[in-house]
C-alpha cells in the first residue's frame, strides 16, 4: 500500500547556543536540510529572528509523506548532532500546520 502524499508544513524553531560560531552553525543546518531534501523531496528553509540573531527557524514545505518526511528529519537531526547547537536548557520546537479547509 502505497501512502499517498500530503501537503506538508513544518516550522522548527529553537535558540542556538551563543558561544556557538555561527557560520559553523548554519552549515550544520543546511547540509542536514539538503540531506533531507535528497531522501524526502522536501527542502527546507533556514531563517532568524528579526533582532534576535540566536533565534532561528527552520521551514518545511511541499508535497510528500509525512511519515518519511518525518523520519529523514528525526534521523538527520540526529546524524547531525543538531541538538549540541541548542540552547542548554531549551528544546527544538517542531509545530506542524495544514491548509484550513
Amino acid at each position: 500500500m502505497n501512502a499517498t502524499p500530503v501537503p506538508l508544513r513544518y516550522y522548527i524553531y529553537y535558540r542556538v547556543r551563543a558561544d556557538i560560531d555561527p557560520v559553523d552553525a548554519r552549515a550544520t543546518i543546511r547540509a542536514m536540510q539538503a540531506v533531507i531534501a535528497r531522501r524526502s523531496g522536501i527542502a527546507g528553509r533556514l531563517l532568524e529572528r528579526v533582532n534576535d540573531e540566536h533565534t532561528w527557524m527552520e521551514v518545511y514545505e511541499g508535497d510528500g509523506v509525512a511519515e518519511a518526511f518525518e523520519t529523514a528529519l528525526k534521523e538527520e537531526a540526529e546524524a547531525h548532532q543538531v541538538v549540541v547547537l541548542v540552547e542548554e536548557g531549551t528544546v527544538r520546537h517542531l509545530e506542524r500546520f495544514r491548509e484550513c479547509v
